[in-house]
């Protein structure tokens, strides 16, 4: 397979987001809506919820980034966190908007108008993530628009050196629950399909970040009621290697909000099938449960939580990735 041809600048801003392996072993907590609205329905005393989740972006970034390769974080509500995070730490500023205009038809790409990559890598960011939402199969007017969109930013990357981070969330636009059954039978055509456009080289994308290409709930083995089961282990299993060989950029995989035990066993899964994926931007699996913490009792207990099972949380997650991940070196050659 043919190796990513970047520079040396890009090469040693993903140097900073990785671990002594050259294995990307970053924490996410880039969320924005979502985070709003979990934080907002306890009683924390807080002024308003602008000011907790700036709070509690902080709090998470100063514990456990000791233990994290580096850190997604907002330019909106996380900068401040960015600065509480360990020196060692490496940064990766998000550059969408957070979710989508669910008014409009398909959940089109939108950047933070008053941010820009250049803007970004001033505010000390390593890398530039763009969340993108795509549907391989919508109509292909919607999917140009996605695609001269990843350009334009893949080129202004490209113009400052900046690693290119491109996090791909599949759906399809006839489901309206991408967690169903339905989608499960659909899901490894979205995900692997749309890996291979988005490793085109008119993109400049540097580091795929991506979902698994099954659904691990209705896998045999994991499934809890056999009659809901998608997918055999042998047929899982050669999903994650179809998917390994359809690009040849380093890729990462986003834990996509399951419980920390099943992102684990996913990652073991993964390496059982002879997947070459370089590491993993884990989010909520790692400090979701602080959320009620935080919303009920406020910061002092947020913070024990974040030191005992937070921090065991990214210490068995890091002990997993330095046995099933590869290292990105791999695949880069510096030009």
């Amino acid at each position: 397979m043919r190796k990513v041809i970047i520079s040396q600048a890009k090469k040693d801003h993903i140097t900073q987001l990785s671990n002594a392996d050259s294995v990307i072993a970053a924490l996410a907590i880039d969320q924005r809506g979502s985070l709003k609205k979990m934080l907002a329905a306890g009683d924390t005393g807080q002024k308003d919820v602008e000011e907790i989740i700036i709070d509690f972006k902080q709090l998470v970034s100063q514990e456990l980034t000791k233990y994290a390769s580096s850190i997604l974080l907002d330019p909106e509500y996380g900068l401040l966190a960015a600065k509480k995070r360990d020196k060692d730490a490496g940064l990766l500023l998000a550059y969408e908007k957070t979710g989508y205009d669910a008014t409009e038809e398909g959940r089109l790409p939108d950047v933070l108008e008053e941010w820009s990559a250049y803007r970004l890598k001033e505010a000390g960011a390593d890398a530039v993530k763009f969340l993108l939402y795509y549907d391989v199969d919508e109509d292909s007017t919607i999917n140009e628009f996605k695609h001269v969109y990843m350009e334009r930013i893949g080129q202004e990357c490209k113009a400052l050196d900046m690693p290119f981070f491109l996090e791909i969330v599949s759906y399809d636009a006839t489901i309206a629950d991408a967690k169903s059954r339905e989608y499960a039978k659909l899901k490894p055509h979205k995900v692997i399909e749309a890996m291979k456009e988005f490793s085109k080289d008119k993109y400049q994308v540097d580091v795929l970040k991506v979902e698994v290409p099954v659904n691990m709930n209705f896998v045999q083995g994991f499934v809890e009621d056999q009659a809901d089961q998608v997918y055999i282990r042998e047929e899982a299993l050669a999903y994650f290697k179809e998917q390994s060989e359809a690009t040849h950029l380093p890729f990462i995989f986003l834990s996509a909000g399951v419980s920390m035990e099943l992102f684990e066993q996913t990652l073991y899964f993964a390496k059982e099938a002879g997947s070459s994926f370089n590491g993993v931007l884990c989010g909520r699996a790692t400090w979701k449960d602080a959320v009620s913490i935080y919303a009920e009792s406020g910061p002092e207990q947020t913070t024990e939580w974040l030191q005992s099972q937070g921090r065991q949380n990214i210490e068995t997650l890091n002990q997993a990735i330095k046995e099933t991940a590869h290292s990105w070196e791999e695949k880069v050659e510096v030009k």
